[in-house]
């Protein structure tokens, strides 16, 4: 499954709530050999500040899912962030 930019995708909360995010950026960090994704919620996509959220991923086999996993080290926090602010400067 290809993730592309504007593509949306559903996320549930702890809770069990689904909510809709519409994705910035996929991309690869070569240093741990993982992906993350960085998504932002759909209904703040019009405001000037937006939180966006970031997670690492895995495709799962034979199936057009995706398995999200919270980031939770200081160090891989530190890796997302710079490879953030790169693409979000690569875009402005």
């Amino acid at each position: 499954m290809a993730l592309s930019e504007n593509e949306r995708i559903i996320i549930p909360d702890e809770n069990g709530e689904e909510h809709l995010f519409e994705v910035l950026f996929t991309f690869d960090v070569e240093q741990n050999n993982q992906s993350y994704i960085a998504v932002v919620p759909v209904d703040q996509k019009e405001e000037e500040e937006q939180e966006v959220f970031a997670f690492r991923f895995e495709e799962k086999e034979n199936e057009d899912d995706l398995a999200l996993f919270a980031i939770e080290t200081d160090q891989e926090w530190d890796m997302v962030e710079e490879m953030l602010n790169t693409l979000i400067d690569e875009e402005i």
